[in-house]
């Protein structure tokens, strides 16, 4: 694919090459529209969903497009990736049948339907490549205006690599700031919260963001007057116009079918964006979309025939070709010969990656078909699996799903033959080679990853006075932020305050507002300000001021952080560490335990629990050295509780996925995190007054957990299991129970039932009662554990009730 080029200075048969190889451009993407829906409609492919009518627009916006600069769109957006040399005819259609090899799929490996793009970041090792020598695209996601927070992150690192000093060494991620972020949206995702909320934090923060808003008056069937106040974006968005007293934005609207007036409007755009850092908006209105919202259905059916009459005429490409004609710049039978050229060349890349996608899957069969055959001879149920042989064989073009339930249907007839053992071991053999190309990445796989990292204990010197936790957490980021100059933290008082908690007392002053900086009240767009830096090279620490305001965030980091490595193919990373603060806190929404929630929405993110602060300080020195995303949620009642101060501030490692064994026993074990331990430790001492002996074990991180299985070495000890946290019934005991049990098969150890003590299944009340009453007390562990024993030893540990 020929990349969309401009000059600054150009001769006339330059410029009307430049045009020509824009059309041609624009037409490709077109017709691989409309070929990728004919290859849905016929079962080829198993969704389609495509960027026909806003070919144009986004020539324009490529020409702006810069090397180091990143886009965060949406799933219309084929041609912009195909005009910057990202996208061939050959991959989109690779994309869309899902090609499980990167090589093919450069997108996502078959991971994400066609449509959404990105470009590596990442070498085949997760090592950084030169993003200021690449044109860059932050991987897509589906959920609609997914896109806006991660996007105000890409834009406020060039602001950090402008005016932060220090970061002069990192120039694969930053010429100086002179990067743009890109984003692209439909009209009626505007009307979602993530829109508005992105749209006013770049306005406070003055970042180099370009917006783009696709409008062709739907949002698939549902018109612009029941989506948008006045069905007009940048018409409700005119307070945001900065003008001479005030900071905001720069709005130009501009048809999306006029090719000059747009490759116009995005030139000012960028410029205005890179030279300034002042966020624009364009509207691009007067779009249309030949072909619908998706393969799902026809606009057909919600569209009058004005409307479509309409749209047949203003169509861009139809308005970009009579321009061509007008202007002399082409003849009707030159734009003729483009047309049919890119439909054969089209045509010719759809061929080349179905027969690509299928040649793997059809040699796989036939290996299959073979054993099968072979096995059939010597089996008493040769008929039969002749028949599963022969079925399989007729599939022209089969999946994979096909061929390995042939094979597990076929073991089951020759159980205790001699073909078992060939089969079973095929079997075995293709599922290890199979299914990472749908499961790898979920985590890192670089030399980086979280579990690399090794455990650095905290020294102390021998007179070491105990002082207020809090000040272990603050004199530990502060050798942070020294040691690590690409290391920032922002939030709700993070900064001029040094945070609720006073955890970064201090910090601001030394450090300045950029690197530890106060946000608004948007917790989705400091998570997406994390990401986006994230994505281009930063440390940054996103602070969420209590753990229960994670809600407001949850769906970006599930969607968005969480799948990062993973839709990727491991070829982008974003390194994001989220502090926050709970348990134990009494009220209904500053209880600060939905942990179930929160660990079976992340799959993709640790989850670090830390018991005190000096914990939670080794959990940040260690996720600097690493290259995933975590959330460490510190335990709200423990700041000022006493704890020691360590002499190797920055340096000693809290490990991941690393249990600890807090108190030795012998009777039963009890697994717990956070604050509740301090409360098990309580009922530990009066269980040992009446001669039980209780093994604690603190479980520092629930994603992952245990790594090393010494839960289970301890219930082979005490032959005894209670889970205890203060979620609701069901939600992170559930799941300690499920890994403790079934992942470390501590059932063959166990003496008596395994049990989980948690609280109710209501919010927590208010007040010191209303905590009591509603979350595990010591007096609950002490007569969960003693029942337990009664039921051991009855006649020693009579029944309390």
């Amino acid at each position: 694919m020929t990349e969309a080029q401009t000059k600054t200075e150009i001769t006339f048969e330059d410029f009307k090459a430049e045009v020509l190889n824009d059309y041609r451009i624009a037409k490709i993407s077109r017709e691989c529209s409309l070929l990728g829906r004919k290859e849905v409609l016929t079962g080829k492919a198993k969704f389609g969903i495509f960027g026909d009518g806003k070919e144009v627009p986004q020539l324009a916006l490529a020409k702006a497009f810069q090397n180091g600069d990143f886009r965060s769109g949406y799933y219309r957006d084929q041609t912009f990736m195909m005009a910057i040399g990202q996208l061939t005819i050959q991959q989109f259609f690779a994309g869309l049948y899902g090609h499980t090899d990167l090589a093919h799929d450069p997108m996502s490996a078959g991971r994400q339907m066609g449509g959404h793009f990105a470009t590596h970041s990442l070498d085949e090792n997760g090592n950084w490549n030169n993003l200021t020598q690449q044109k860059n695209s932050s991987a897509d996601i589906s959920p609609t205006a997914g896109q806006m927070p991660r996007l105000l992150g890409l834009a406020q690192a060039s602001k950090i690599y402008r005016n932060v000093r220090g970061l002069e060494e990192l120039t694969n991620f930053s010429n100086a700031g002179n990067e743009v972020a890109w984003g692209t949206i439909g009209n009626a995702s505007t009307s979602e919260g993530l829109f508005f909320e992105t749209i006013n934090a770049a306005g406070v923060l003055q970042v180099p963001m370009v917006m783009s808003v696709w409008d062709d008056e739907y949002g698939i069937s549902v018109h612009a007057r029941y989506q948008t106040t006045k069905e007009n974006i940048s018409e409700i968005l005119k307070g945001f116009q900065r003008d001479e007293d005030n900071n905001g934005y720069e709005i130009m609207t501009v048809k999306g079918w006029d090719y000059p007036a747009l490759v116009e409007t995005y030139q000012k755009a960028g410029a205005i964006a890179r030279e300034q850092h002042v966020p624009v908006l364009i509207h691009v209105y007067e779009l249309t979309q030949p072909q619908g919202h998706s393969t799902s259905g026809s606009h057909e059916r919600y569209k009058n025939a004005e409307r479509l009459a309409w749209e047949a005429e203003f169509d861009c490409l139809a308005q970009m070709k009579t321009w061509l004609v007008d202007n002399n710049l082409a003849t009707a039978e030159e734009l003729e010969t483009i047309d049919n050229e890119a439909k054969k060349e089209v045509l010719e890349g759809k061929k080349a990656a179905w027969t690509a996608f299928v040649s793997p899957m059809k040699e796989e069969q036939q290996e299959l078909v073979s054993i099968l055959n072979s096995i059939a001879e010597t089996s008493s149920n040769k008929v039969f699996i002749e028949k599963y042989a022969a079925e399989l064989a007729s599939i022209k073009e089969p999946i994979r799903k096909d061929i390995i339930t042939t094979a597990r249907k076929v073991l089951r007839l020759v159980v205790k033959e001699s073909g078992q053992s060939q089969l079973a071991t095929w079997i075995t053999n293709y599922t290890n080679k199979i299914q990472p190309k749908f499961s790898s990445h979920l985590f890192s796989q670089s030399n980086s990853n979280a579990l690399a990292a090794t455990e650095v204990a905290a020294q102390y010197n021998e007179a070491a006075e105990e002082v207020d936790a809090r000040l272990v957490l603050r004199d530990n980021f502060d050798a942070i932020f020294n040691k690590y100059p690409e290391t920032l933290i922002f939030g709700e008082d993070a900064g001029n305050i040094g945070d609720v908690n006073q955890g970064l007392e201090g910090m601001q002053e030394k450090y300045g507002e950029l690197r530890v900086a106060d946000a608004g009240i948007r917790e989705a767009t400091i998570l997406g300000q994390g990401i986006g830096m994230a994505m281009r090279g930063l440390r940054p620490i996103a602070e969420i001021q209590y753990l229960d305001y994670l809600l407001y965030a949850i769906q970006i980091m599930s969607d968005d952080l969480a799948t990062l490595q993973y839709r990727t193919h491991g070829r982008q990373k974003a390194p994001l560490i989220i502090r926050t603060r709970g348990h134990r806190l009494e009220g209904i929404w500053h209880s600060g335990s939905p942990m179930g929630m929160i660990i079976n929405a992340i799959r993709g993110i640790h989850v670090l629990v830390p018991r005190n602060m000096t914990k939670a300080a080794g959990f940040y020195n260690t996720l600097l050295e690493t290259d995933e995303p975590a959330l460490v949620v510190e335990c709200l009642n423990g700041y000022r509780l006493k704890e020691k101060m360590p002499t190797n501030l920055g340096e000693f490692k809290t490990p991941i996925g690393v249990v600890e064994t807090i108190k030795e026993g012998s009777d039963i074990t009890i697994v717990s995190y956070g604050s509740t331990l301090r409360i098990i430790e309580q009922a530990a001492k009066e269980l040992l007054e009446v001669g039980i002996d209780v093994e604690i074990i603190d479980a520092q991180s629930l994603l992952p957990f245990d790594v090393n299985h010494d839960c289970v070495k301890s219930i082979a000890k005490t032959n005894r299991l209670l889970v205890v946290d203060e979620d609701v019934p069901g939600g992170a005991s559930a799941y300690l129970l499920q890994q403790i049990v079934d992942e470390q098969n501590a059932y063959q150890h166990l003496d008596s039932q395994p049990q989980t003590l948690a609280s109710k299944a209501h919010r927590p009340s208010y007040g010191t009662d209303g905590d009591y009453f509603s979350k595990p007390s010591a007096e609950d562990v002490f007569e969960k554990v003693y029942a337990i024993m009664h039921e051991a030893k009855p006649e020693e540990y009579p029944s309390l009730y």
